[in-house]
């Protein structure tokens, strides 16, 4: 084979490749009585009353592909005909910690989906770069929805959590399709985060971070919203939510942004919370502030 003939296949592959990102290869529909939450959400093999909206949802697993990696996820989706707004959510935490299950979608997305809203997560790629290439992962759901009956590609939102939280600031830098967004207790400045937390450097960033020793501070500034604040989609909008007893990313990290928000005069909310970085004492609070949030947002602007 000449060196023509190679350069070609090359190209034909790449773009093949590229082509099919977000394609689902795998999807199944998971029966909840078999997976571990459900002894904490049931008794007598039937559901606790705040989870009985869960007989109105089917969860599935996915596997879609992303810059030819192969990605797992999870949908869930309302059991009712019809085409409805889309809701990325990112995960938070870091490798195999915090990694994207059937109960992190019931606490924090299901009463989402019941009121009319598909939503999609996934779990990235297995080479964490911590907010590096899998970026890639959550940029490429925008495709995967196109497969998805229910799913209205034209009506997409997401919602963050945590090391979420900084991949949809991520998120909203490099795409136009996100209309809205709700970050959960995001990181907004990484030199912030290793001098609250230095092992979070040494532990996680600096293994996940492809020559972090080497390009630290480039890298760093690459994953912290506060230094381009003003490449963010002006025209989606994001609802920020901060617990003031946060341990694990410090409260004044929202307030950073929301002034540097503020000055470039971004669309965006800053409420807080008395409670931890996981809202433990707002559950509740937490689901209503984030169905307001879309429906006024997402669902009804779209029909305006």
């Amino acid at each position: 084979m000449n060196k023509t003939s190679q350069i070609i296949l090359i190209f034909l592959f790449t773009n093949l490749c590229f082509a099919q990102n977000g394609k689902i290869l795998s999807k199944r529909l998971v029966d909840i009585t078999k997976t571990p939450i459900w002894k904490g959400i049931s008794q007598d093999n039937e559901l606790h009353s705040n989870f009985e909206h869960l007989n109105n949802l089917d969860f599935y697993f996915i596997t879609y592909l992303s810059d030819s990696v192969k990605v797992r996820g999870i949908i869930v989706e309302p059991k009712a005909k019809g085409k409805y707004p889309v809701v990325i959510f990112n995960r938070g935490g870091n490798r195999s910690f915090g990694r994207l299950t059937i109960g992190t979608l019931i606490g924090y997305t299901s009463k989402l989906a019941e009121q009319g809203y598909v939503i999609i997560g996934s779990n990235y790629r297995e080479n964490d770069e911590f907010g590096g290439t899998e970026i890639n992962d959550v940029l490429n759901l925008t495709e995967t929805v196109k497969e998805i009956d229910k799913a209205d590609q034209n009506c997409i939102g997401m919602f963050g959590w945590s090391i979420g939280g900084m991949m949809t600031y991520l998120a909203l830098q490099k795409s136009e399709k996100i209309k809205t967004a709700i970050i959960g207790n995001g990181p907004t400045d990484l030199f912030g985060l290793i001098s609250d937390r230095p092992k979070m450097e040494s532990n996680v960033i600096a293994e996940c971070v492809p020559n972090y020793s080497k390009k630290k501070e480039s890298e760093l500034k690459k994953r912290s919203v506060i230094y381009w604040a003003d490449k963010l989609d002006k025209n989606s909008s994001i609802l920020i939510l901060c617990g003031t007893n946060d341990k694990r990313v410090n409260p004044n990290q929202s307030d950073k942004i929301a002034q540097k928000l503020t000055e470039i005069n971004y669309d965006f909310e800053l409420k807080k919370y008395e409670t931890d970085h996981y809202f433990t004492e707002y559950k509740d609070e937490l689901n209503e502030l984030v169905i307001n949030w879309f429906d006024n947002r997402l669902k009804h602007k779209k029909l305006h």
